[in-house]
């Protein structure tokens, strides 16, 4: 049976890290909620000179790297970001291009937070179509160029940062298993960026704050709760896996209250679940490629092991992956 193995995986975090207490636009009493309210500590942000496809490229090279592949069998580069460089061209190509992977298609999606995990259903699909052999999914997000520096309610939860998977062709038992994605479009409202778009040109843009990310934090941490809850059960439901066979849950990194609610809902303990939101904060679509990097790099994912991914954001989307790694 053809499968899409997961080859390699790479990430990349600017170097430049911002704690909270750096926070000092806001009441110093007030930056302890950061921490209790999400669990983040500290958020990698990127360079002035650096734009999100610099993140890509970086994350798609360690990967490449790490097995010594070469870009020139590269069949398709998947990116995920709801940061791009910029509306159009799409920052896929911009990757390619710094990769100079020039014979690989490439092209973005953006499904926000739940990039993660629709762009590792997607690699899976085409791999599985007989068509491509090995297709490099990036997701890569700078936030930190889209969110008010004077908001509370977002700029300390955010970080920058971006992730890579190569994905090959096998006929192995590892690979993608099973995946389930889902939207609720009447709640799209509920977190995003509302100008620049059709609905609100930018040349019409009269208030600049609609350029900045804006999110309604308790209806994202409800929605979250309940669709992520649902998902994770609904993968392993489909795939014929129950939940205590599985080795590491890694979910969206967004916050550690959601990700210890989920385990609860689910009646799993918490030392199945992979955390390190604490160290970079939401990245976005990133988070979830980023800590499988970190979980297989430090081994606490290792070959032959099963491990569900699951993510929820705008849209608002959440999906879910089961994977023998």
């Amino acid at each position: 049976m053809r499968n899409s193995i997961i080859s390699s995986t790479g990430s990349y975090l600017p170097k430049n890290i911002v704690n909270n207490e750096d926070f000092t636009q806001f009441p110093q009493d007030s930056l302890v909620r950061i921490a209790e309210k999400t669990g983040v500590l500290s958020r990698r942000i990127a360079s002035e000179d650096q734009c999100t496809s610099d993140l890509g490229v970086q994350a798609a090279r360690a990967c490449l790297d790490k097995i010594g592949f070469p870009v020139e069998k590269i069949d398709g580069i998947i990116v995920s970001t709801s940061s791009p460089d910029r509306i159009q061209p799409p920052t896929a190509s911009r990757v390619q291009a710094g990769l100079e992977a020039h014979q690989a298609f490439a092209f973005d999606i953006n499904s926000v937070c739940s990039g993660s995990t629709y762009g590792i259903s997607l690699a899976d699909s085409m791999i599985k179509s007989g068509n491509f052999n090995n297709i490099l999914f990036v997701a890569a997000e700078m936030y930190s160029r889209i969110l008010n520096p004077k908001d509370f309610s977002t700029l300390p939860y955010f970080g920058d940062g971006s992730g890579a998977i190569l994905f090959q062709a096998g006929n192995s038992s590892q690979g993608v298993i099973h995946s389930c994605l889902g939207t609720d479009g009447s709640m799209c409202e509920v977190v995003g960026v509302h100008g620049c778009g059709s609905m609100t040109p930018h040349i019409k843009i009269a208030d600049p704050k609609l350029a900045w990310l804006k999110m309604n934090g308790r209806a994202v941490l409800e929605f979250a709760l309940r669709r992520g809850t649902e998902i994770v059960e609904r993968v392993a439901k489909e795939a014929g896996v129950s939940l205590d066979k599985i080795d590491c849950f890694i979910l969206h990194q967004a916050n550690i209250n959601i990700i210890k609610g989920i385990a609860e809902n689910l009646g799993l303990p918490m030392e199945k679940f992979f955390v390190n939101l604490h160290q970079y904060g939401n990245t976005a679509s990133a988070s979830v490629i980023i800590a499988l990097d970190e979980a297989i790099s430090n081994k606490v994912v290792k070959k032959g092991d099963l491990v569900l991914t699951a993510a929820f954001g705008g849209g608002l989307s959440y999906g879910a992956n089961l994977i023998r790694i």
